[in-house]
């Protein structure tokens, strides 16, 4: 029988939170993939870091500027797949093996491997929270010949 999936109705800063994903980043990625909306809160841990939550986020098409799983996949998601892994694979394992860097200001944790960063912001809106902020491609890109 499958797992009932239950939100209590409990509404956060970015749409109803689940709870039943700690410790499951993959299963929390597929499911706001499919819902497209909210947050899975201790999806991730890392002992040096602690529970990190995954928010669905948002991100303009026009600019790519935005946060969270929707920004990473939008405006990073073609690269990940050249690297031969979907989302929901990959941000685990940037974050369990991904080298711990230090960030230019102390409101976020930096892991990066050789290839990709992911930020991860320690407050939303002045209160405490680990959350997936963004992704990076670190690859350098070819220069196009002009």
């Amino acid at each position: 029988m499958a797992k009932k999936i239950t939100t209590k109705n409990k509404i956060g800063d970015f749409g109803f939170i689940y709870s039943q994903f700690k410790n499951e980043p993959k299963k929390a990625i597929k499911h706001l993939k499919k819902v497209k909306n909210g947050e899975c809160i201790n999806a991730l841990y890392r002992s040096d870091i602690g529970y990190i939550d995954i928010v669905w986020g948002e991100n303009d098409p026009k600019t790519n500027k935005g946060f969270g799983l929707k920004h990473i996949i939008e405006k990073h998601g073609k690269e990940i797949k050249e690297l031969g892994f979907e989302v929901e694979d990959f941000i685990p394992i940037i974050i369990e093996f991904g080298n711990l860097k230090d960030s230019k200001t102390k409101e976020e944790y930096i892991l990066e491997s050789k290839m990709f960063r992911i930020v991860v912001e320690k407050k939303f809106k002045q209160r405490k929270k680990q959350w997936i902020l963004t992704a990076f491609d670190l690859r350098k890109k070819p220069k196009l010949k002009r």
